[in-house]
């Protein structure tokens, strides 16, 4: 039985592993991060990880508000842990920039002790949206159970937005300079949104407190992005292997990652722009364009390769039409949609999608892509499409793509495979009463307000795109390869 990854194992790895580059012991804690998954310890982690040599103010803590599964597996391997890149310029990588990990399964009080460390600076999350219990209007919900917990219990949080309130609250007492709070989760405008929760709750305490928390502290906006597949026993199996040792909570990702941070006065600040992240006054430029190159391309290459029989991304970007079809619709489409912002080349961009596409070594399903299109069909798609149709632009592609959706639903309604979607009901009614005859089909589809406002259902050119774009991805799924619409 191997041996587990610890301190002492860092000096027999292989020569190929590679290990932090700095003495961990002379390394502070200077960022207390809320949420230790498998998306931190592969991202932001990683980054931390490559500028602690140069400045060691910048370990961190790690935290799980409830779970002691990942917090547990790190104590015992001295906070250690492996990160796999997956494709073109791979690597097996050792992480040390964790150098604590608590639970708050056993109360909120050690985490407050962390968070009050006069070291600290900046507290970074990855919670998931529903972390930050907002209401549907993006503001704090005041009846969500944590919420309503911590405003009659604020010494002993459970909600994270809690707990950063209570830290605050105990530095100011102690005339300890705040922190500053980072989202990390791909929610939009995400520190705007974080910092109105915690100054919300805040102000159902002390009006004072809220003051000075919306005058001292900051809150970023972020956007994140890596593809970083679950682990499981195969990647353990691999990495045991690769280092000779076990490890409980490896890691994997994509070779590619992104981290685009809002510019702000905060200082001192880890210099993140020397690990690669991007330092910028238009997070919501850089957030608009992923949402329309990349994600505007992820949906129809999930519906156009389930058409053509393929399961994963990648097996769907080796057909070579539907490779010069999302090659099109990026450049031709979707980027003349978009004001280039600082930082970003639109052409380079759009060819790295296509690359990250292609990589082997990550298996996205299709299937999976396609859950909840519903709700992704109109800001990933049909907004550009409004967009063109107002600048006078091509829809071609954008209308094949919303029609591959269609056919998408069409299928799984006749083969009586359940829609993983928030409209589930309503789609499989109107595809069971798709005869494939396009112009039938699309009326039908068309007909649903919540997916199609009234005037861009009624436009002429989109719906005559629709019922082209219908009748194409029908011919698709028979095996032939018409000649491709750009």
């Amino acid at each position: 039985m191997r041996a587990r990854l610890n301190a002492a194992a860092l000096a027999h790895l292989p020569a190929g592993v590679k290990r932090p580059a700095y003495d961990r012991s002379r390394v502070q804690t200077g960022i207390v991060h809320i949420g230790p998954g498998a998306f931190h310890r592969a991202h932001q982690a990683a980054y931390i990880d490559q500028i602690l040599a140069s400045d060691p103010r910048w370990g961190i803590a790690a935290m799980a508000l409830r779970s002691r599964d990942i917090t547990g597996a790190l104590n015992a391997q001295d906070e250690l842990y492996t990160l796999q890149t997956l494709g073109e310029g791979e690597e097996t990588r050792v992480i040390g920039s964790i150098l604590s990990a608590q639970s708050g399964a056993r109360g909120a009080e050690p985490l407050l002790d962390t968070l009050t460390l006069p070291t600290v600076k900046l507290v970074t999350l990855t919670i998931t949206e529903k972390g930050y219990c907002l209401a549907s209007d993006g503001a704090l919900d005041a009846v969500h159970p944590d919420i309503a917990h911590d405003l009659a219990h604020p010494k002993s949080p459970k909600s994270a937005i809690g707990l950063i309130l209570e830290a605050l609250t105990r530095r100011r007492a102690q005339g300890l300079p705040p922190f500053h709070v980072l989202s990390c989760d791909n929610l939009s405008d995400n520190g705007v949104k974080l910092a109105g929760a915690v100054t919300a709750l805040a102000a159902e305490r002390d009006r004072g407190l809220a003051s000075w928390i919306a005058g001292e502290v900051r809150f970023p906006r972020t956007m994140v992005d890596a593809i970083t597949p679950a682990t499981d026993g195969a990647l353990k199996a691999h990495i045991a292997q690769a280092l000779g040792y076990t490890d409980a909570v490896p890691v994997q990702r994509e070779v590619f990652t992104s981290w685009v941070i809002e510019k702000s006065d905060i200082a001192p600040f880890p210099d993140l722009e020397a690990a690669g992240a991007l330092m910028t006054d238009d997070v919501a430029g850089h957030a608009f364009a992923k949402l329309r190159l990349l994600n505007g391309c992820h949906s129809p290459l999930a519906w156009l390769g389930l058409a053509c029989g393929y399961e994963s991304v990648n097996d769907a970007m080796a057909d070579p039409w539907l490779a010069r079809f999302i090659t099109r619709l990026a450049e031709d489409e979707i980027a003349p949609s978009i004001a280039a912002p600082d930082g970003m080349d639109l052409s380079a961009y759009a060819a790295t999608i296509r690359a990250r596409f292609a990589n082997p070594a990550i298996r996205h399903l299709l299937s999976q892509i396609a859950w909840d299109s519903s709700q992704k069909l109109p800001v990933r798609l049909l907004s550009t499409v409004e967009n063109n149709l107002s600048a006078g632009r091509d829809i071609t592609l954008l209308t094949a793509s919303v029609a591959s959706w269609m056919r998408f639903v069409r299928r799984m309604a006749a083969s009586g495979q359940p829609l993983t979607d928030p409209m589930a009901a309503e789609l499989a009614a109107i595809g069971l009463r798709c005869n494939d005859d396009p112009d039938h089909d699309v009326t039908l589809f068309l007909s649903l307000d919540a997916i199609f406002r009234a005037d861009l259902a009624t436009n002429a050119r989109f719906r005559a795109g629709l019922i082209e774009g219908y009748d194409l991805v029908r011919r698709l799924e028979t095996g032939a390869r018409p000649s491709c619409p750009a």
